[in-house]
């Protein structure tokens, strides 16, 4: 079994790298998957599961409980009780034996007796805010964020990831010696960048 788990900065690229090259190795992948699987054991919306472990916007939300909806308070528990149902996820996925790719989740860590392949992917903010730019004019225009509403999510989502990390590990979510190849997107394809990827993730285990 052979796991590469990709950490990454909001906007650099690093779920489209993961995706493709779970698609070019012919590897399971997961990302979003997790929070379906985690908002289904729980019984709750998978937008308010994604809304609590970004722990933004989390204090009174909509909540879809077995197709009911309820305004409610959070009790701050709750994230901590489904970051632990998060994590019996990972083991699940990894006691399961296939060769996978995860997308965040600090799976990397929660997962490091399975020896992973530990990738972080980063960009400049002037990258990550072209990269997010360029998803926005794919949605009606009713539906764009604003360059200024881009920037402070960016800002926003690092913060949140910076301080999870911390919590879990001790250490800085940007801090190098954790990963075993660090990716600059900067002025790449992610297209391009996969195959490089891809065949140092196999050289990796070979060795």
């Amino acid at each position: 079994m052979r796991i590469i788990t990709v950490s990454r900065q909001f906007g650099s690229g690093g779920r489209e790298l993961g995706k493709r090259l779970a698609d070019r190795l012919g590897w399971d992948y997961y990302d979003k998957e997790i929070i379906d699987t985690l908002a289904q054991d729980q019984g709750l919306d998978p937008d308010y599961v994604r809304r609590v472990l970004g722990n933004h916007g989390w204090q009174n939300v909509q909540l879809t409980f077995r197709n009911s909806f309820d305004r409610v308070v959070l009790d701050p528990g709750m994230r901590t009780q489904l970051l632990v149902k998060e994590r019996e996820i990972l083991l699940e996925i990894a006691e399961a034996g296939n060769d996978c790719i995860i997308v965040g989740r600090d799976a990397d860590v929660i997962l490091q007796d399975y020896h992973p392949f530990r990738i972080y992917v980063c960009a400049d903010l002037d990258a990550r805010l072209r990269r997010c730019m360029g998803h926005e004019q794919k949605k009606p225009r009713a539906q764009r964020l604003t360059e200024k509403e881009i920037l402070r999510n960016i800002r926003r989502i690092d913060k949140n990831r910076i301080r999870t990390r911390e919590v879990i590990t001790g250490k800085h979510h940007g801090d190098a010696s954790a990963f075993d190849l660090t990716v600059n997107t900067a002025g790449w394809e992610i297209k391009r960048l996969t195959e490089a990827v891809g065949d140092f993730a196999l050289r990796w285990f070979e060795g």
